[in-house]
C-alpha cells in the first residue's frame, strides 16, 4: 500500500456513520479506491438507501480526502451494488459493534445460510373438544 493509499484511508477514517460509533472505512462503506498520479476515485454504498445522510457523506469524503497532500482531483461516486451487509465490516468494526452487545456472528451465520433469522411458525387452532 502507498503512503498516499494510507493518507487518504486515514482521512477517510475520521468520517463516522451518525448512528453507529464506527468510521465509514471499518463499516465496510467503501468499495472501491482507485489513485492515479494524485486523481482519486471512490465508490462507497451505505448501509440502506434510505440513509438520512445520504447526500451528506459522500461530501463528508470528498472534503477529507481533498485536503490529503498530493491528491489533485477526487471523485466519490454512490453504488448500491452490491447492498452492504454485516459481513463488510472490518474486524475492529465487528469489534466495536460487539462491545454495543449486537450478535455479529448470529447476523453472518443468518447471511451465510441465505436467511433472514426470522422464524415464523403457525400452529393450528384448538378445537372445542381440546379444551
Amino acid at each position: 500500500m502507498s503512503e498516499l493509499q494510507e493518507q487518504i484511508i486515514t482521512a477517510i477514517k475520521t468520517v463516522k456513520d451518525p448512528e453507529l460509533p464506527i468510521n465509514i472505512y471499518d463499516l465496510g462503506l467503501i468499495r472501491k479506491l482507485d489513485i492515479e498520479n494524485g486523481a482519486v476515485h471512490i465508490s462507497m454504498t451505505l448501509t440502506t438507501p434510505n440513509c438520512p445522510v445520504a447526500d451528506l457523506m459522500p461530501t463528508q469524503v470528498f472534503e477529507v480526502v481533498s485536503t490529503v497532500e498530493g491528491v489533485t482531483n477526487v471523485k466519490v461516486e454512490l453504488v448500491w451494488e452490491p447492498p452492504w451487509s454485516v459481513a463488510d465490516l472490518s474486524k475492529r468494526g465487528k469489534s466495536v459493534l460487539e462491545l454495543m452487545d449486537i450478535d455479529i456472528n448470529h447476523m453472518l451465520a443468518k447471511i451465510n445460510a441465505n436467511t433472514t433469522g426470522i422464524t415464523i411458525s403457525r400452529t393450528e387452532p384448538k378445537s372445542g373438544n381440546d379444551a
